[in-house]
Parts: structure tokens; C-alpha cells; sequence
């Protein structure tokens, strides 16, 4: 008896919701998915923060004819920017299929919402990508790469902070002192940045107590009789070429980055940020006005004739010759494509004298070079690759403006800050650059899907 009552209610049930489908349907109808804008069934509704929803292409032409982030109802401001709500676009597109395919079809012949719609979609790549919360990330926003570089900011300002106090390791740099006061200890080190090879002299100096005073006098016959014996002709010429260079001085020139920024503070924090943000007018900058101090070894460094990789060392560097035009052809083809990579292989010249520094400026001249390569691709993207030269010319002001007030203001700016605005570029900028191209490969990833 009880099973047949429970089947009996079990049928009972099911005839009721037979008859309950149809006239929920019935009841449902267009007039209660119409966008407010068109007042026509909305077709991809993008719901704003106010919860008022419209069909994708209508808000598109209401942003590209009033530019307002706000609603067209209400008015209220929308936050970040409006994305399709996929739920409600399936429930629409699942009960009047017939009627969304008839209005999608007059919307792509209307070639105003198409442009409407394009204008729209590249606003919204513009912004900032809303990242999903995957992980652990940091409700303020800052996530993990604002953390180290807090953390390495306040290790740099401690660092910069004892090394502004206490003075001594530039102060102590042979290309301060005079050559005249020089010990028979700083000799030795002079003699050995030379190079290695200049070791096996190094005992024969010291033995002979020579010091800066006695150096000066010393002449390429006194190096050929006893006791310094030096041999090889190659030798004596790089040792009395950098001794010309030292009596022309009176101290020892620069021959690597700290010695370098010791004696030209200014020039070397305007070419750190320049070779940055406009590596091209920056060579350009070298060609015309250091040619001979910095672009030729430049060029020589980062585009070797054949020669030059099988000559020795030290004599390639005794007369640097104006460069041919099998090196001109291969540095002029980088210099216009792939700028940063003349940077990244100069520095890789270094990495004997800079073990850690090279890196990082490798590091970040990749890091450039793939974001130099995301703009152009978005310029390409949106069609906007003959805006070109007049971008150029834009940075090119933009550039200069704030070169002249560097070079105004420099005598008014404390060492200390230049060293903080010199260390932040050299090593901080690398993980600067880290976070800029996750986000362009997340925008990226965005506008494909």
C-alpha cells in the first residue's frame, strides 16, 4: 500500500512540472533582457558596477560620443574596465537564439559600431589588467616584486648612506691622486689593471722600490735594459702608452665603470638613464661629441674586425683606428633594430672586471629589448605604426628638455642623491623591468582571450 502511494505522488509530481515548464517559459519574454540604450534585446551584456547592463556595442558608442566612465542610466562611475557578463549572455543567447544571430548580424554591418567597438576594445587594453586571485597576493596591490624592491631600497640607502659618510673608496682611487704621490704599492696596482699579463713585471717593480716620481722618469729604453728586461715589444708599448697618458694627466685615467663615474659623476648618471630610455640618440650623442673617448672603444668592443679577435689584447687597444665599413654595416643594422643588445654585448666585454654589474646591465638589456618589441607590436596592433616620426620627434624634445635641466641644476644637486639616482638605475632597474613585462605578457594574454 505504502509503495503504491509513493508512486502514485512521484506521478502526481512529475505531470505538475510537465505543465510548470511551458508556462514559466510564457512568461519569460524579451521585454525582460531589452538593453536601455537601443531598448532591443541585449546582446553581449556588459554589466557595470551599478548593475545596470547593456548591450557591449551600445556602451561602446556611448563611451567613444560622451568619453565619460559612467553609467547611461544612472550616471555613476564605473571602476576599472566593463567586461562581458558570460552568464547572462548564455541565458539570453539559450532562450532566443533566433533573435540574437538576426540582431548580430545588423550589428557587424553596421561599420560605425565596428569602429565604436574597436575604439572601446583599445581603451580597455590600455588599462591595467585585472590579474585573477590565483595566490597569495598582497590585498594592497603590491604583490611580490614590491616587496623586494622595498626591501633592496632600504638596503641601498643604508649602503649609499655609509659610503656618502665615510668618502674613503673614491677618494682612495689612483685617478684622484697624482701620480707624483704615488707609493711603490700603488704602482704595482697600476701596473696590474694593466692586465695579466703585466704580473710577471710586478716583482721586479717592487724590488726596485719604483714609485710615482721615479715612474715618471723612466723612459721605453730604460724598460728594454736591466732590471725590468721587458722583452716583448708589445709590452713596452702598452706600458708607455699608458705611461703618456698618465704624465698627460697627471693622474690615472679611467679604465673601468667606478673609476669612470669617480671622475665624471655627471656624465656617467646622464648616460645611465639615457642609454635606457633613448639608447639610439645616446650612441648618437657619443658619435658626435666623444668620439674618440668613448665611441670608438665602443665600436671596436662591440663589432670586431677579424683581426681584432685573433690580435693580442693590448696591442688592439694601443691605436684604436677609425672603424671600417664592414664594422660601420654591422653596428649601423643594431644600432637601428636591436639597440639594447649593443649595450648588452659591451657589457659582456666587462665581465671579467664587472662579475655582478655586467650581468644585471645584460639582464636589463634584454628586458628592454622585449618591451621595445611589445610597444612596437601594439602599435602595429592598432594601426598606428606611421605615428611614428612624430613620436620620435616628441621623445626626441622630451629628451633633451630634461637633459638641459639635469645640466642646469647639476652643480645644486648633493652627491649623495646622485648616488642613490646612479645605484636605483644600475641595479634596481632590472627588477623594475621584471614586473613591466609580466604585466605586458598578462595584458597580452588578455587581449587574446
Amino acid at each position: 500500500m505504502e509503495e503504491n502511494e509513493t508512486l502514485q505522488g512521484e506521478k502526481e509530481r512529475a505531470k505538475v512540472e510537465k505543465h510548470a515548464t511551458p508556462e514559466i517559459s510564457r512568461r519569460i519574454s524579451v521585454s525582460e533582457f531589452l538593453c536601455h540604450c537601443c531598448y532591443d534585446i541585449l546582446v553581449n551584456p556588459t554589466t557595470l558596477n551599478c548593475g545596470h547592463s547593456f548591450c557591449r556595442h551600445c556602451l561602446a558608442l556611448w563611451w567613444v560620443s560622451s568619453k565619460k566612465n559612467e553609467c547611461p542610466e544612472c550616471r555613476e562611475k564605473w571602476e576599472g574596465f566593463p567586461k562581458i557578463n558570460i552568464l547572462l549572455r548564455d541565458v539570453i543567447e539559450k532562450l532566443f537564439s533566433d533573435a540574437i544571430e538576426q540582431r548580430k548580424e545588423d550589428i557587424q554591418q553596421n561599420s560605425d559600431v565596428e569602429r565604436s567597438l574597436a575604439t572601446f576594445q583599445k581603451y580597455g587594453s590600455d588599462q591595467i589588467p585585472t590579474v585573477p586571485n590565483t595566490g597569495r597576493i598582497n590585498p594592497r596591490g603590491g604583490g611580490f616584486f614590491s616587496g623586494v624592491l622595498t626591501a633592496l631600497t632600504c638596503v641601498a640607502v643604508v649602503l649609499l648612506g655609509y659610503h656618502w659618510s665615510s668618502r674613503e673608496f673614491e677618494e682612495d682611487l689612483l685617478v684622484h691622486k697624482p701620480v707624483a704621490k704615488w707609493t711603490a704599492e700603488e704602482v704595482i696596482l697600476w701596473l696590474e689593471q694593466l692586465g695579466p699579463w703585466a704580473s710577471r713585471y710586478k716583482e721586479t717593480f717592487l724590488l726596485e722600490k719604483v714609485n710615482g716620481r721615479l715612474l715618471l722618469t723612466l723612459t721605453e729604453e730604460d724598460f728594454m735594459k736591466e732590471p725590468y728586461s721587458i722583452e716583448n715589444s708589445n709590452h713596452r708599448k702598452a706600458i708607455m702608452a699608458e705611461l703618456e697618458c698618465v704624465k698627460t694627466l697627471g693622474v690615472k685615467p679611467p679604465q673601468n665603470l667606478w673609476e669612470y663615474k669617480a671622475v665624471n659623476p655627471g656624465k656617467s648618471l646622464f648616460f645611465l638613464y639615457a642609454l635606457k630610455s633613448s639608447p639610439r640618440l645616446s650612441m648618437l650623442y657619443l658619435y658626435l661629441f666623444d668620439y674618440a673617448e668613448a665611441f670608438l672603444p665602443f665600436i671596436h668592443t662591440i663589432c670586431p674586425t677579424q683581426e681584432d679577435k685573433y690580435e693580442d689584447t693590448v696591442t688592439k687597444l694601443l691605436d684604436l683606428k677609425d672603424p671600417s665599413w664592414k664594422q660601420w654595416r654591422e653596428f649601423i643594422v643594431k644600432y637601428l633594430f636591436l639597440p639594447y643588445q649593443l649595450i648588452a654585448e659591451f657589457a659582456w666585454d666587462w665581465l671579467d672586471v664587472h662579475y655582478w654589474t655586467s650581468r644585471f646591465i645584460i639582464v636589463n638589456a634584454m628586458l628592454l629589448s622585449v618591451l621595445e618589441l611589445f610597444s612596437f607590436w601594439r602599435l602595429w596592433s592598432r594601426r598606428e605604426l606611421k605615428t611614428i616620426p612624430h613620436r620620435m620627434w616628441r621623445h626626441f624634445w622630451k629628451v633633451s628638455t630634461q637633459g638641459l635641466f639635469v645640466a642646469v641644476f647639476w652643480p645644486f644637486i648633493p652627491q649623495f642623491v646622485c648616488n642613490c639616482l646612479f645605484y636605483w638605475a644600475l641595479y634596481f632597474n632590472p627588477i623594475i623591468n621584471i614586473d613591466l613585462v609580466v604585466k605586458e605578457v598578462r595584458r597580452l594574454e588578455t587581449q587574446v582571450q
